[in-house]
C-alpha cells in the first residue's frame, strides 16, 4: 500500500552554521528528484539503422515543498538564506509522515521570499550525487 502525506520535518547539519529543524506546512505538495543519470528524451536520437543513441547526463537531486514561516521565533527564512549564502553544503534529511527518511548533501537554491500574509515560503534544496533513502 502506498502511503502519501505530509513531510513532518526537514533537518540540516552544517559544519560552521550549525544544525536545525525546519517544519513544512501541512497538506502541501512535496517533490523529490533523486538525481543521478538521465537519458535524453529525443525521438530523433537514432542512427541510420534505427538503433537508439542514448545521450546520458548527470542531474542534481532536489527536494521542494512549502515551509511554515515563524518569523518571530524560529526565523526559518533567515537560516535558509544563511545556508544558501555559504559555499559549503549541509547534510539534509527529509522525514515523511509514513516514516520514510531521505537524505543528501546540498543547499537551498533559487529564490527565497517569504509570504507574510500566509506565513509560508517555497523551498527548493538541491545538490550533487543522489538523494537516498536512509
Amino acid at each position: 500500500m502506498a502511503v502519501g502525506g505530509d513531510i513532518i520535518e526537514i533537518t540540516y547539519n552544517h559544519p560552521t552554521i550549525g544544525s536545525g529543524i525546519i517544519y513544512p506546512k501541512a497538506s502541501e505538495e512535496s517533490k523529490y528528484d533523486l538525481g543521478g543519470m538521465r537519458s535524453e528524451d529525443d525521438n530523433k536520437g537514432v542512427d541510420g539503422s534505427g538503433t537508439m543513441i542514448d545521450k546520458m547526463t548527470r542531474v542534481r537531486w532536489s527536494f521542494e515543498t512549502t515551509i511554515a514561516w515563524d518569523m518571530n521565533v524560529r526565523e526559518e527564512l533567515e537560516a535558509l538564506v544563511a545556508l544558501a549564502s555559504d559555499p559549503v553544503a549541509a547534510n539534509w534529511t527529509f522525514t515523511h509522515i509514513n516514516g520514510t527518511v531521505y537524505g543528501a548533501i546540498g543547499k537551498p537554491v533559487g529564490d527565497m521570499s517569504g509570504n507574510g500574509n500566509n506565513a509560508t515560503f517555497a523551498l527548493k534544496l538541491s545538490g550533487g550525487g543522489i538523494l537516498k533513502q536512509i
